[in-house]
């Protein structure tokens, strides 16, 4: 990918992150946000907003380190394993694990006596079905081979990005995180293949521009020398 490709990819993705925060957090954050709406505090507001981009911000940082992270680890993961297939059952091995902890350890330090197991499951399922449909539309748009890899970075990647809101009970920051995550995680994963397209088609065009170039210079390197 090209310098600036990347650059447009941070932008874009702390943009997504920024604006996610601020819509879930206002409806999430809802009741504590509306005597400031009520009252009609415009400064109250604003800083409530700000802050909520500025937190989107964060998320978004978060987001992609794990994003670059992960590419690192998918490249080790298929040069320890030596095979596509055993590499993918690792994953889904891997997912399958971080569901499961996802469910009990939320559910053994959090729940007391007599809580139904439902609003435990709520976060997991979320997170399974917005993964398996981005996970589908990066195959549908590459090949079949990405669907694991997708579906691994979209729930393992982002479940190890949402450890700091996990180890809290606070259901407003837990799906305001969440959904900020999966809302970058999903912009990178599903744009990665296009930007890679775009940066190559620069390259050959740049390389095209300077071989029209090169007889320029040639001819100008000639007159030189004769004067």
């Amino acid at each position: 990918m090209t310098s600036r490709n990347l650059v447009k990819l941070f932008w874009n993705t702390l943009l997504v992150g920024g604006i996610t925060t601020a819509i879930v957090g206002l409806f999430v954050r809802w009741h504590e946000l509306q005597p400031f709406f009520a009252d009609f505090k415009i400064i109250d507001i604003i800083s409530a907003i700000v802050w909520l981009i500025v937190m989107g911000f964060l998320f978004s940082v978060i987001s992609q380190m794990g994003f670059f992270a992960y590419l690192t680890i998918h490249r080790f993961g298929l040069g320890i394993f030596k095979s596509v297939s055993l590499w993918n059952a690792v994953q889904v091995v891997l997912i399958l694990f971080g569901l499961f902890d996802l469910v009990y350890l939320r559910y053994s330090n959090f729940a007391k006596s007599g809580d139904p197991l439902l609003p435990f499951l709520v976060p997991a399922l979320l997170l399974a079905v917005v993964s398996l449909v981005v996970a589908w539309l990066k195959s549908k748009e590459t090949n079949r081979d990405a669907f694991i890899p997708a579906l691994f970075f979209m729930i393992v990647v982002t479940l190890v990005e949402w450890v700091p809101v996990l180890r809290i009970n606070s259901s407003s920051w837990l799906y305001t995180m969440v959904i900020a995550l999966l809302a970058c995680n999903a912009y990178q994963i599903l744009v990665l293949h296009k930007l890679n397209a775009k940066s190559e088609q620069e390259r050959q065009q740049k390389k095209i521009q300077n071989a029209n170039k090169a007889p320029e210079r040639q001819k100008k390197k000639v007159k030189k020398s004769t004067v």
